[in-house]
């Protein structure tokens, strides 16, 4: 009798020993709260970083959305930077212009990738607004009146913030984070014009993306002055149309002959909308001047730049 309370003692304290370990084991290797299916949807939605990054920040942060979308977002900077370092001597050539009017002021750039099934991403596109609008509203802090046309390199663009506050260089490394591919902004041109004057502009091979942003492989701007018999409007589209289709490299003069198809001079070419006129007598029958100029072609060699 005795022997058999002895072995009932010992099972039942290895009984409670084997219970203590298995539930130590639980806590020492779950350490945080396991991901809600609901939130990781959520979460992937939100930022559209994959579904197993998504899975292991909200792992950490204890199922907290907003801590995991900070983590992530740092996670991706700190491995963009990584990536963009990585990837610098990579050839983007695709990408994208992306072109915002308002009132009288007017915004292009170019930001280019790798490839085009990058150009498509909605992420990539984010980021081509995001440095236009940039560049809008360091164009707003201007104290310049009257006409201003400001060019901005790739090294000018990195020093503005972003919409939503970081650096347009941190917001690019971010992007680089999420699509693995060398990404890099290029240009801009900015311009503001006196109320009397317009800004007429066309993209070719628009696409649907982002909301109050064209976008789109070609871009050009053309500033005028007049009150044309057509309408503002209909008279700048279709002299930016002409400028994006002929692609002239300099302005030339009302009185100026054209010297045959290689005419690189805009005023004394044919005309593209109607052939009947070259722009400068049609810019006369209209009562209209062209001052200036800006045409982008994503990918164009560095000798075409502004």
């Amino acid at each position: 009798m005795a022997l058999y309370s002895v072995f009932r003692s010992v099972r039942t304290e290895v009984v409670k020993g084997c219970l203590t370990q298995h539930v130590q084991s639980l806590f020492t290797s779950c350490p945080s709260l396991a991901a809600d299916k609901a939130l990781l949807l959520q979460l992937r939605k939100s930022t559209g970083y994959t579904f197993i990054n998504c899975k292991k920040a909200l792992e950490k942060c204890n199922n907290d959305v907003t801590q995991a979308e900070s983590w992530l977002h740092e996670q991706a900077k700190k491995e963009g930077w990584s990536k963009a370092t990585k990837l610098e001597g990579r050839k983007a050539k695709e990408g994208l212009i992306g072109l915002i009017m308002r009132d009288n002021a007017a915004v292009m750039v170019e930001v280019n990738c790798e490839t085009d099934f990058v150009a498509r991403n909605e992420k990539f596109q984010q980021l081509v607004k995001d440095v236009a609008l940039s560049v809008m509203a360091h164009q707003s802090t201007s104290k310049k009146t009257g006409f201003v046309k400001s060019v901005l390199s790739s090294e000018d663009m990195s020093k503005l913030n972003a919409p939503d506050g970081p650096s347009l260089a941190d917001q690019l490394a971010l992007t680089i984070g999420r699509l693995g591919e060398n990404i890099g902004m290029r240009r801009a041109v900015s311009l503001s014009v006196p109320s009397d004057w317009h800004i007429g502009s066309y993209v070719h091979g628009t696409i649907a993306g982002q909301v109050g942003i064209e976008m789109g492989r070609y871009g050009s701007l053309v500033v005028f002055q007049g009150e044309p018999k057509e309408g503002t409007y209909t008279l700048g589209r279709k002299l930016a149309q002409h400028v994006m289709g002929e692609a002239p490299v300099s302005l030339g003069n009302m009185d100026d002959l054209p010297c045959g198809d290689s005419e690189t001079r805009l005023l004394p070419q044919t005309f593209l909308p109607d052939p009947k006129y070259t722009v400068a007598q049609y810019l006369t029958l209209q009562d209209a001047r062209v001052l200036d100029f800006i045409r982008f072609q994503c990918g164009e060699s560095s000798s075409q730049e502004e």
